[in-house]
């Protein structure tokens, strides 16, 4: 079974952050640049929110404050869902559905390992899928089973 670990493995390394003293604006230009849809929020290396495309979109755009004035402590979510390396794909995807969140922070031994988005998850169960029925159908035809 494929677990957020094997994801992670797919990524570049690493995780896009910034403090909670940094404004909003510098905070979509950094995800512009990186082409993400979320940071994460750290403060002394510790997590301690998180700030995405939708936080902007209701918190500022739609309120009509001014993402040049604002903090992205004053905005952030600061309530994160986590999971471990160890979680299987599909459980993540369950979690990230029921919870109507779009990016994860994984932890691995209590380090912040990385991040992963629905996007990231649904593209995995499909290729699993995938390759379950490539496996499915050559089995039919009378060949054999292969990993």
């Amino acid at each position: 079974m494929q677990t957020v670990r094997d994801l992670l493995k797919n990524k570049a390394a690493g995780v896009v952050s910034v403090a909670p003293d940094t404004i909003v604006f510098d905070a979509l230009k950094l995800m512009a640049e990186k082409d993400i849809g979320a940071v994460l929020v750290l403060q002394e290396n510790q997590l301690v929110g998180i700030f995405s495309e939708r936080d902007y979109a209701r918190k500022v755009t739609l309120l009509g404050k001014n993402s040049k004035e604002l903090k992205i402590s004053d905005i952030m979510t600061a309530k994160v869902l986590t999971v471990e390396s160890n979680c299987p794909i599909e459980e993540c995807m369950q979690i990230m559905t029921s919870k109507r969140i779009r990016h994860v922070p994984v932890y691995e031994n209590s380090e912040l390992a990385g991040v992963v988005s629905v996007g990231d998850v649904i593209k995995a169960v499909i290729e699993g899928k995938e390759h379950l029925i490539n496996q499915l159908e050559h089995y039919i035809i009378g060949g054999s089973f292969s990993s």
